[in-house]
């Protein structure tokens, strides 16, 4: 679970924030209550934006491709 910082909190402790998701604790910074951040380790998101790719090309793959698509004209692919 992620510890909840106030954005004031998290400014005057940055730097312990910082040393805590170097550690592989995630924090989530929020303004008045609300969650508006979250801050986790570079390696973390990484990991998430490979699965997130992963899932796609899988979906991609098992959709055919459209055979009917035809040709649009320059006028059909801008008009309003």
């Amino acid at each position: 679970m992620a510890k909840a910082v106030s954005a004031a909190d998290a400014n005057r402790n940055f730097s312990q924030l910082l040393r805590d998701v170097r550690e592989g604790r995630e924090c989530v910074i929020t303004n008045h209550g609300k969650p508006v951040a979250r801050l986790v380790r570079l390696e973390a998101q990484r990991d998430v934006r490979a699965a997130a790719r992963a899932v796609l090309f899988k979906r991609l793959r098992s959709q055919p491709a459209t055979p009917r698509a035809g040709r649009w004209t320059r006028d059909e692919l801008y008009e309003d």
